[in-house]
């Protein structure tokens, strides 16, 4: 491999490993209908299957700077694409209920896993390029919650069924896979900075892991939840399952634009604040159309959730640039990312929950705006120009 490869090729297998962080989970909402009528997934089962991403992440992600510490990064990573390939083939393989959410649990562990180690791999490969990186691979993230919400149904329709559609997702985390394997060779050298560790208990006693974690488990709350039910909440107003599709397609195709540049202005930004609020300005809009005329402007509410839930790739360059070091960074973002997304489980579980008590979507939706106001405190703390390392106790 010359010098040049061997410089570029850990981005490539950082984008190809980022793109497959999101379809194993956003493919499931548009068809979940289907899904659920084929393996016998009650309503109840159904609201625990759009919470299980949060809930792996939640598990599993706090798992992940102790994994990484065990057998490095690198490997790190290679055992979370063999755990995210598995579990994809093996629930197109079953037809119960159980066995369903058990394997989509497996490759969500897998997905968990490498969500929390790619802020600290971004430091660790490009220190000197954390904003174009956190870019590029929260663009690449983006794209891959768009082709996965958004072409989900017609491959379905095209070859036969949710299962036949999701065999995209498994070629793509073999792809992904087959990036990586140059990689786990490498022995990764350990800095001097690096042999202090730092741990998730000395992050759980610092105000910014704190606001970092509140901001990205409601941020996560509010993404989830449209990823799980937006289809459902369209189709119940009237679109037809591709129009639905088409909804939440837009709501994360849209996007794709904010992933890129976000990062890149984070990174040269001490304080983001006017962005942050923009963005909660048109999630708040969002909401209030969906809620009060959902057909409309359909496609105009799908974009201002697009443009809300773009705090996405701000957090993910918070975590990047809040930190000194891979070590504090990767503690900051397993802290953060297992403790939100304990948070962020209530969130598609409560939006379907109280849909069935009360067979409509304003309860649901009310919920998610009264979170906007948790979720603007911490994240503007979290804007701020700190560095956790400043807060660290012994």
């Amino acid at each position: 491999m010359t010098d040049a490869l061997r410089r570029w090729w850990p981005l490539v297998a950082l984008l190809a490993l980022a793109f497959n962080l999101r379809p194993v989970a956003v493919s499931v909402g548009p068809v979940l209908a289907e899904i659920a009528g084929d393996i016998g997934l009650s309503g109840s089962l159904a609201g625990l299957l759009t919470s299980l991403p949060t809930i792996c992440f939640a598990v599993f992600g706090a798992l992940a700077p102790a994994v990484a510490r065990r057998f490095g990064d690198h490997l790190a990573i290679g055992i979370a694409l063999v755990l995210l390939i598995v579990g994809q083939v093996g629930r197109l393989m079953v037809d119960g209920s159980a066995s369903f959410l058990l394997l989509s649990m497996v490759a969500l562990s897998g997905m968990a896993l490498a969500n929390v180690l790619m802020p600290s791999l971004v430091r660790r490969h490009y220190p000197g390029r954390i904003g174009m990186a956190t870019a590029l691979y929260s663009l690449t993230m983006t794209i891959g919650v768009t082709l996965a919400s958004a072409t989900t149904v017609p491959l379905a329709n095209a070859l036969g069924g949710w299962r036949a559609a999701f065999v995209a997702w498994v070629v793509a985390a073999v792809a992904a896979l087959l990036c990586w394997l140059p990689l786990l060779g490498q022995r990764e050298p350990i800095r001097s900075h690096e042999l202090a560790r730092v741990t998730l208990g000395q992050i759980a006693r610092t105000r910014l892991g704190w606001a970092l974690a509140v901001f990205f488990g409601i941020q996560s709350s509010q993404a989830y939840s449209i990823f799980g039910w937006l289809p459902s909440v369209y189709r119940s107003a009237g679109l037809d399952e591709v129009q639905a599709g088409l909804m939440l397609g837009i709501a994360t195709g849209v996007g794709i634009l904010p992933a890129f540049l976000i990062p890149a202005y984070v990174a040269r930004t001490k304080n983001p604040s006017v962005l942050f609020v923009s963005l909660m300005v048109f999630l708040v809009a969002g909401y209030l159309g969906l809620m009060l005329a959902p057909t409309s402007a359909p496609w105009l509410w799908a974009v201002f959730l697009a443009l809300g839930t773009a705090s996405f790739p701000l957090l993910l360059a918070l975590f990047g640039t809040r930190a000194r070091t891979p070590v504090a960074t990767a503690a900051l973002s397993g802290f953060a990312q297992s403790v939100g997304y304990v948070i962020a489980t209530l969130g598609p579980l409560s939006f379907g929950i109280l849909h069935a008590r009360t067979d409509s979507w304003t309860p649901s939706i009310v919920l998610q705006l009264v979170l906007v106001v948790p979720m603007l405190i911490a994240g503007l703390y979290a804007c701020r120009p700190l560095l956790v390392e400043d807060q660290l106790k012994d």
